[in-house]
């Protein structure tokens, strides 16, 4: 049964292009190249990255190994500068 699974493609990017392809489509953009795809989706991770590490910080900080919605909330709006 997992024989059928096969013929899919898999990616090559850790996070899927084509949900960042509709918020370029949906900002307005009516062609998007794929380096541009690519250059949003490192973006992406960057940012996301970012946001991790404040968070595992933020948790380590109140005694905690697990990270809360809070925390990664928390870490956004610092990294927002607000």
């Amino acid at each position: 049964m997992l024989e059928d699974y096969n013929y899919m493609a898999k990616r090559t990017t850790p996070i899927p292009v084509a949900p960042l392809y509709r918020v370029l489509r949906k900002s307005g953009a009516s062609r998007i190249g794929q380096d541009a795809k690519l250059a949003m989706v490192e973006a992406v991770l960057q940012v996301a990255e970012g946001i991790a590490e404040r968070a595992v910080e933020l948790s380590k900080h109140a005694g905690r190994k697990t990270i809360h919605e809070d925390d990664i909330r928390l870490a956004i709006r610092e990294l927002r500068g607000m």
